[in-house]
């Protein structure tokens, strides 16, 4: 028995079924845009821990830091005895803050903790309760981003009566027939008939959906959205947890649309693969909840604090922003390139500003109708081909790719070489 079928089989005896795994692949080690199995086989990794790993695998001035930060201290809990990673950190995404104004800065753990607490620090500013989010969208697994999420299957599944005061309006997507104006209806309509404005605290939109599809919220709805909040005392929310540090040619995704907003959520790409997130916002915002009302014990730790200076100089020194501009410009294009031919599956609809980059599969060319089917035959056949690849979508036929922004030239066009074949594979 191979060494990855003996942990799967360890895997499944020990390890409960609601936590899903793509691949039956066990890491044993990984190096910026590889890695290697436990029976020795290479992957090129387009998948990047989910949009964890924008530097990569183990980068080295990232490896560094931590080590010297395992040196000195691991853990304190910052609300008991605080360190000066923490500030060190929080000083810098103040200054990176993309509104102006004074900024304050939290840490948490995970994506979903932080748009937990982001939901909390509006409540506690507004006074209010109700929050809106968007079809499609996803804001975490616990019970509360559960219900902020726009998807029933598996984030709602099974998990009884969500929270109240959560209300969904549709999110504009071509291929869906849903636009910008429909999105703008649904609110006013929502504002009408179920909730007061009056009474809402929050509207949280991902600057670029993740889960549901890599679709770019366009200008026109983040413009809209800034006013509407302007208008009723909301606090406008990007959800910045996979669009952020890099991934669209902008250090936070919303920067690509000149929209300010009052709080932005962050984790994934933050510390290079360390647990770490946090809430960026307005100072007189952040400061609403009471001393003692947000923290954790384990939130902002030392040595994923460490880690994420260190990603912010490499994003910084290895101009990670211009890279993800030019490595979205190569992709689309030769995405564009293999969906002209005529022995892949059905392909169209390329789309994502800088190296945030999906397309989606379809049942046939020209068309718009999805194939969820063919989409689980692209991502097999490229795990065969040495690939490691991620769907996404609400049609569960959405291709995203998420490798490395710190990838190099020939192991990027190796990996594209890789998904033309698996393309062409899965339609036969």
């Amino acid at each position: 028995m191979s060494e990855n079928a003996s942990l799967q089989s360890r895997r499944v005896a020990a390890i409960p079924r609601g936590v899903a795994t793509a691949y039956p692949v066990f890491a044993e080690r990984a190096e910026n845009s590889e890695l290697w199995d436990r029976d020795g086989r290479r992957f090129i990794d387009f998948a990047g821990g989910i949009a964890v790993l924008n530097t990569g695998h183990r980068h080295p001035k990232v490896i560094a830091a931590v080590k010297a930060q395992l040196d000195a201290f691991t853990h304190t809990a910052f609300q008991i005895v605080p360190y000066e990673p923490y500030i060190a950190l929080c000083e810098k995404l103040n200054k990176l803050a993309p509104f102006k104004g004074e900024a304050k800065s939290i840490l948490f753990s995970t994506g979903a903790e932080a748009v937990e607490n982001a939901m909390k620090i509006a409540r506690a500013h507004t006074g209010r309760t109700n929050v809106i989010a968007f079809s499609g969208s996803f804001h975490g697994r616990t019970l509360f981003t559960s219900a902020l999420t726009g998807k029933v299957a598996p984030y709602k599944k099974k998990f009884g009566p969500m929270p109240a005061g959560v209300w969904h309006v549709p999110f504009p997507v071509p291929q869906d027939n849903v636009t910008v104006a429909d999105s703008l209806r649904a609110i006013e309509y929502l504002f009408r008939a179920d909730v007061d404005p009056a009474n809402v605290a929050a509207i949280i939109i991902e600057p670029v959906q993740g889960e549901g599809g890599f679709h770019p919220a366009p200008v026109e709805l983040l413009q809209a959205l800034r006013k509407i909040c302007d208008d009723h005392g909301i606090v406008l929310v990007a959800d910045e947890v996979q669009t952020g540090f890099a991934r669209t040619g902008k250090l936070f995704g919303i920067e690509n649309s000149g929209v300010e907003p009052d709080l932005i959520t962050i984790a994934k790409s933050l510390a290079g693969g360390f647990p770490l997130s946090g809430v960026v916002g307005k100072a007189a915002i952040m400061d609403a909840p009471d001393p003692g009302g947000l923290g954790g014990t384990y939130a902002g730790s030392p040595i994923a604090c460490a880690a994420a200076l260190a990603v912010l100089d490499v994003i910084e020194e290895e101009r990670l922003l211009d890279r993800s501009n030019a490595l979205g410009e190569r992709i689309k294009g030769e995405l564009g390139r293999i969906s002209q031919r005529n022995d892949t599956v059905p392909m169209g609809f390329v789309r994502g500003p800088g190296a945030m980059v999906a397309f989606d599969v379809l049942k046939g060319r020209g068309g718009s109708e999805p194939d969820a089917d063919a989409t689980k035959r692209v991502t097999q056949a490229a795990l065969a081909e040495g690939l490691v690849l991620l769907s996404c979508g609400v049609h569960a036929n959405t291709i995203r790719i998420l490798m490395p922004l710190t990838i190099s030239d020939e192991i990027l066009a190796e990996g594209m070489g890789k998904l033309e074949r698996a393309l062409v594979a899965a339609n036969g």
